[in-house]
């Protein structure tokens, strides 16, 4: 049973039907001071959502606790009137889906649920947001509730999406009217990231993007608008800015962009950060992982090597909290740049990778690290559990190569488990959630800067993978790179050289006919 009472503010009483079972009768207070909060982005003050005050309401009562509560809202005069209405009576529900429906129509249209203009009309007929179409017609601004009306309504919203979606070049529109999915659109759905993030990949990525523009175009992300700017944070924001390594062009401290920015610059130097700041950087790293993925795949489209192996570099920076530059024996536990250094002036011979550690004798590591033995064994646990994968590539077919053909390389890949069954999630305690491992493997050209093959790999303990590009048209021998690239451990990468002899193609056999004849 609810009850309310106006004075001078909305003071608001809830009591709950007797429940105590011989229980003693309390009472429980909530006063909500305001009903406003500061937009950074905006840069002015904002109502809270009546939904946000209804569960503010509801801390006033605690189930099986208390057997009544009382709210006490304290607003504005010209506001009360308003909140009156919305906490008297039943709170409508309505649909958001025409602000989101750009992604749904995309990913539709990737999976082939939706083919034409047509069939995008019939899908919004299913929705709620189309039930509450002729119940709330202000709301959605709708003209009228007739049958014309809506159909009008919904070709009109159908037909600027699909357009927002071809200019953004996720969905190709062919007779004015078939749909078919595009590249982008097909990594946007598959990644479940914004169609505008994509498009963002698209236009800003370049064949000589470094990592700073890797890092920035990232931050730029349209899932991380969403970022809350709270009072006060702007001076904080400004603080890592000033303090990182990459700097920023007139940075502007409300802008959440700038904030993901600073964030993720401050989780690889290690920089802590506290209370809400904290989880914004939780939030942003988790979003990071499959915004690189996607990264990788639109950079890989274009053909482009270099900027593919950065992102590919900024992946494993983000699950590790470390610069690319950093001691990769920062990644054990325990570690501080002050180890490192000291293992990498080792006398006699530096200790810089985390076989270097391993391979040692158990006294000389001890007495290198100075550490207790709960301190070793779980190193060492983490040592073991480090990726040891052999990799044997061969290219099948070498001695008959014609210019423009198909060329396969066949790559083995066999892990060395040290008695384990699995490989289990990556060690990373610096990274907000359990990662599994994940691995690419790229045939590339150094001296071009040229991208020629890719292919994404989830390994357990053995695979053997093909890829498959096209030879050059240039007769004679080539020489390309086979990179085998992790995107969660630093140092754990592969590089291989193989060469090619490339024939001249050979179009018509001895009777002058084709080949294929």
């Amino acid at each position: 049973m609810k009850s309310l009472q106006l004075a001078m503010s909305i003071q608001v009483c809830v009591a709950s039907s007797s429940m105590c079972w011989g229980m003693t009768l309390s009472a429980h207070l909530v006063v909500v001071m305001g009903t406003q909060f500061y937009d950074g982005r905006e840069n002015a003050h904002t109502d809270y959502p009546i939904t946000d005050l209804l569960q503010m309401m509801g801390r006033a009562s605690r189930p099986q606790i208390d057997t009544s509560g009382k709210c006490v809202i304290l607003c504005h005069a010209p506001r009360k009137e308003y909140y009156k209405k919305f906490l008297y009576e039943p709170f409508p529900v309505e649909s958001h889906l025409d602000h989101y429906l750009h992604d749904h129509l995309n990913a539709e249209v990737v999976v082939r649920t939706i083919e034409n203009k047509q069939d995008a009309v019939d899908y919004l007929t299913w929705t709620f947001m189309y039930r509450r179409l002729t119940q709330n017609p202000n709301y959605y601004n709708l003209q009228g509730v007739s049958h014309r009306h809506l159909s009008d309504h919904l070709s009109e919203l159908v037909e600027s999406t699909l357009a927002d979606l071809e200019a953004s070049k996720c969905v190709a529109i062919e007779d004015d009217m078939d749909l078919s999915p595009l590249n982008l659109g097909m990594i946007a759905a598959y990644y479940y990231i914004s169609y505008t993030t994509i498009e963002l990949f698209s236009s800003s990525l370049t064949a000589k993007t470094k990592l700073k523009g890797l890092l920035e175009i990232l931050a730029s992300a349209s899932e991380y608008s969403r970022l809350p700017m709270r009072p006060g944070e702007e001076e904080a924001v400004r603080k890592l800015v000033m303090h990182q390594r990459f700097s920023m062009d007139k940075p502007k401290f409300t802008d959440p962009h700038v904030k993901a920015n600073a964030l993720l610059q401050a989780h690889f130097s290690r920089h802590t950060v506290s209370g809400n700041l904290a989880l914004d950087q939780r939030e942003i790293l988790i979003d990071a992982s499959r915004l690189l993925q996607a990264m990788v795949d639109v950079i890989s489209s274009s053909g482009w090597l270099n900027p593919a192996l950065a992102a590919m570099d900024l992946s494993q920076m983000v699950t590790q909290g470390l610069w690319e530059r950093d001691s990769v024996l920062l990644q054990l536990p325990y570690f501080t740049k002050e180890i490192a250094k000291r293992c990498a002036e080792n006398p006699g011979r530096p200790i810089n990778t985390i076989f270097d550690l391993v391979e040692m004798e158990d006294n000389e590591r001890r007495e290198l690290l100075q550490m207790s033995d709960a301190q070793l064994m779980e190193i060492a646990r983490v040592c073991n559990r480090f990726p040891n994968i052999d990799l044997a590539h061969d290219v099948l077919d070498s001695d008959d190569i014609s210019a423009g053909e198909t060329v396969t390389l066949q790559v083995t890949l066999e892990r060395e488990l040290e008695g384990r069954q699995e490989v289990g999630p990556v060690d990373a305690p610096r990274f907000p959630k359990p990662k599994e491992e994940g691995w690419w493997l790229v045939v590339g050209d150094r001296k071009s800067n040229q991208l020629l093959a890719i292919k994404r790999v989830s390994l357990q303990r053995k695979a053997k993978l093909k890829l498959d590009f096209t030879a050059p048209n240039e007769v004679g021998k080539k020489t390309y790179t086979l990179y085998f690239m992790c995107d969660a451990y630093l140092e754990c990468d592969q590089e291989y050289e193989f060469t090619i002899d490339v024939k001249e193609a050979v179009d018509d056999d001895e009777d002058g006919k084709p080949m294929d004849e």
